[in-house]
C-alpha cells in the first residue's frame, strides 16, 4: 500500500467571554497602543504596532521577548481581508520583519511545518449584558510538532 504525502490539518479555535462591551473588545484587537498592552505571551512586551485597519490594509505587531530569553524582536505581519467593526476581522498571520515584509519561519528558527501564513478570523458576539464571546480560529494548522493537542 503506498504512503500517503498528505498532512493532515487541523484548525486551533479558542473562545473566552470578555467582561467588556464588543466595541472595547474591537479596539483592543484594532488600535495600536491597545495591542501593545496584550500582545505576546506572557513577560513579553510589544513595544512597535502599526495597523493599517481597512481591506488590503497591513499591520506589523512586534514582540520583544524578555531578557533572560535574549531579549529579541521578533514581528507578525499580515493583511486584513475582511472588517465589520465590532463584530468580525479577517486577516492573515505571517512572520515578518519591522518593516512588514514576510520571512521564511525556518529562518528564524521556526520547525520546517511552522505555516507561512496563517488564515485567522476573530469574531465578537454580544454575550449577556455588556460582555462579549471572543472567538479566535487559526485555520489549517499543519498536524506535527507546532501543533498541540
Amino acid at each position: 500500500m503506498a504512503k500517503s504525502n498528505q498532512v493532515l490539518r487541523q484548525d486551533i479555535v479558542v473562545s473566552r467571554v470578555i467582561d467588556a462591551p464588543a466595541e472595547d473588545v474591537w479596539k483592543a484587537w484594532t488600535e495600536p497602543e491597545l495591542v501593545k498592552t496584550w500582545w505576546g505571551p506572557l513577560g513579553y512586551t510589544s513595544p512597535e504596532c502599526k495597523i493599517d485597519l481597512r481591506a488590503g490594509g497591513k499591520y506589523v505587531f512586534s514582540m520583544r521577548a524578555p531578557d533572560e530569553m535574549g531579549g529579541s524582536d521578533s514581528y507578525t505581519v499580515g493583511v486584513y481581508k475582511k472588517i465589520l467593526p465590532a463584530k468580525l476581522l479577517e486577516f492573515t498571520q505571517s512572520l515578518g520583519d519591522k518593516d512588514g515584509n514576510w520571512v521564511e519561519p525556518t529562518a528564524v528558527g521556526m520547525p520546517s511545518d511552522f505555516p507561512r501564513e496563517i488564515a485567522t478570523t476573530v469574531s465578537l458576539k454580544k454575550y449577556r449584558c455588556d460582555m462579549t464571546e471572543l472567538t479566535v480560529t487559526e485555520k489549517d494548522w499543519p498536524i506535527g510538532q507546532m501543533f498541540v493537542y
